[in-house]
């Protein structure tokens, strides 16, 4: 489809949302089409980036992410210390959150994309990212089932630093530690470079900083308009509940996670007043509208690859639901707003990748 005729129809629906839903969910629509224009534009792949370091020793990706994170935290944090009508993405530090960032970051390599990567991958028309889209959407909503179950095992209170500290202290404490995470990746690529004889490439490249620049201030505005911060898994396990729920196929009335009151009015009301929803379809969208200009060829799978890629990709969206998000809910949303559980799913995610890589190599993707 050519760019022309897909900006017309993208603005025909953001025109029918703001007749029809309500201005804020038109507004988060565009949210969603700035971001997933910035992040299949820039290719700002929160996998790619952890594999580039291990197997690259190439710095870049990470030190995108780590300004992104640096920027969104000093963007959100006087927003949560001013308006306490604004929430941050919280999560229990738990036995489930250790299992799911774990796995999670296992299997994000494999599936080649974590919950925003297989969201704008899949709009790009990659066909992997397509297939792995709606499994994914399977497995988070069977994570949502057992979620009390996990939960029982083990788990503490949310931790938010802007509520325990004041947001200026726990501003200040997260730019710290950005800033300890990035010397340590420094000198780890220094020295490894150094070792193969070879100097390291630059930390900072263009398009990363771009992206992470334009990725912060969208993060922001979905904050400001949402009343909470941006997220991805969430809107995909409500899609496959929603299905569940109207075949009747699971009694979501009686599961721990789905009687909640906010996740049980969800299921009666359409996907388009969903906040998470909204930004997600927008995603697609502007995905959609970057791969119009240059279409992406991608390589073939075999068909143990495919199969194995699926089974990753139903893994994913477990583990992401038990990690309380993805690199997005739980690690840019968490850290940024001030959540301990965001902090505790980085190491236990990038262990993951370490091991994901692994098998990623074995099956030759």
């Amino acid at each position: 489809m050519k760019r022309l005729p897909l900006a017309a129809i993208l603005a025909v629906f953001f025109g029918w949302l703001l007749w029809s839903v309500s201005v804020r969910q038109a507004a988060l629509f565009a949210v969603g089409l700035g971001l997933g224009a910035v992040l299949a534009g820039k290719r700002f792949g929160f996998t790619t980036g952890w594999r580039m370091l291990i197997e690259d020793k190439d710095a870049s990706g990470v030190f995108g992410q780590l300004l992104l994170l640096a920027l969104a935290a000093a963007l959100a944090m006087p927003l949560l210390g001013h308006y306490p009508e604004l929430t941050a993405a919280l999560g229990p530090p738990s036995i489930s959150l250790l299992v799911g960032a774990f796995v999670f970051g296992l299997c994000m390599q494999i599936a080649d994309g974590c919950g925003s990567g297989t969201l704008y991958k899949a709009g790009m028309g990659i066909p992997m990212n397509a297939a792995i889209l709606p499994v994914f959407a399977i497995g988070s909503f069977l994570g949502s089932l057992h979620l009390g179950w996990w939960l029982d095992l083990g788990n503490t209170q949310p931790v938010g630093l802007v509520t325990a500290w004041g947001w200026a202290p726990a501003l200040l404490a997260t730019l710290a530690a950005l800033a300890v995470v990035a010397l340590g990746v420094a000198w780890y690529v220094r020295g490894a470079n150094m070792a193969l004889k070879r100097p390291a490439k630059p930390l900072f490249v263009r398009k990363w900083v771009v992206g992470a620049v334009l990725l912060a201030v969208l993060a922001t505005l979905n904050l400001i308009i949402a009343g909470q911060p941006w997220g991805v898994v969430y809107g995909f396990g409500l899609w496959a509940a929603k299905i569940a729920n109207a075949t009747g196929a699971v009694d979501l009335a009686a599961n721990w996670f789905w009687s909640q009151p906010g996740n049980a009015a969800r299921l009666h009301e359409t996907v388009l007043l969903d906040v998470t929803s909204i930004t997600n379809i927008g995603i697609l969208g502007g995905a959609l509208w970057v791969a119009a200009a240059k279409p992406v060829n991608a390589k073939p799978l075999t068909g143990t690859q495919w199969m194995v890629a699926l089974v990753a990709g139903l893994v994913l969206g477990y583990s992401s639901r038990l990690a309380f998000g993805c690199n997005v809910g739980a690690m840019l949303s968490g850290i940024s707003t001030g959540s301990i559980h965001g902090w505790i799913w980085v190491p236990l995610a990038f262990a993951g990748t370490i091991f994901g890589l692994r098998i990623r190599r074995h099956f030759n993707f």
